[in-house]
């Protein structure tokens, strides 16, 4: 490993920007079962913007994490595809979608409490630490 990513200047903090980005883990999700066209790589990821799934492309491509191939033919057809390293990162991404989908309630129910705490001390000006009533402020 280079250098030390909690260093904001350390080349390894801008993979990991790129590994967590939702995007990321998303594509390469989908390419897991092998390659496919920009086309179905877009329709498989819903909510993706052509900007930004050609963005993301370019630079998982560029990281080697995926192949571009162009076959040359009329529509052009481009495929992209894991590469050894991109199936290498596939498989810890695997294991947090497997952490998310299992404890997916947990985390609904954790925002669920800290939400109506935030609302509780909105209204009622009630301190986070104790609980207790906070003064109110002079006027």
């Amino acid at each position: 490993m280079l250098g030390n990513p909690y260093d904001p200047d350390c080349p390894t903090r801008a993979l990991l920007d790129r590994i967590g980005d939702q995007w990321t883990v998303l594509i390469v999700g989908v390419l897991g079962d092998g390659p496919l066209r920009f086309t179905e790589i877009g329709k498989r990821v819903r909510g993706i913007s052509q900007k930004v799934l050609t963005q993301t492309l370019r630079s998982l491509v560029r990281d080697g994490i995926l192949t571009r191939t162009a076959y040359p033919e009329i529509p052009p057809h481009v495929e992209y595809e894991l590469t050894d390293l991109g199936r290498n990162l596939a498989e810890p991404l695997d294991m947090l979608d497997k952490w998310a989908r299992v404890h997916m309630g947990e985390v609904l129910d954790a925002r669920k409490s800290y939400d109506g705490a935030s609302l509780s001390r909105a209204d009622g000006n009630v301190s986070q630490g104790t609980g207790a009533q906070a003064p109110r402020a002079a006027v």
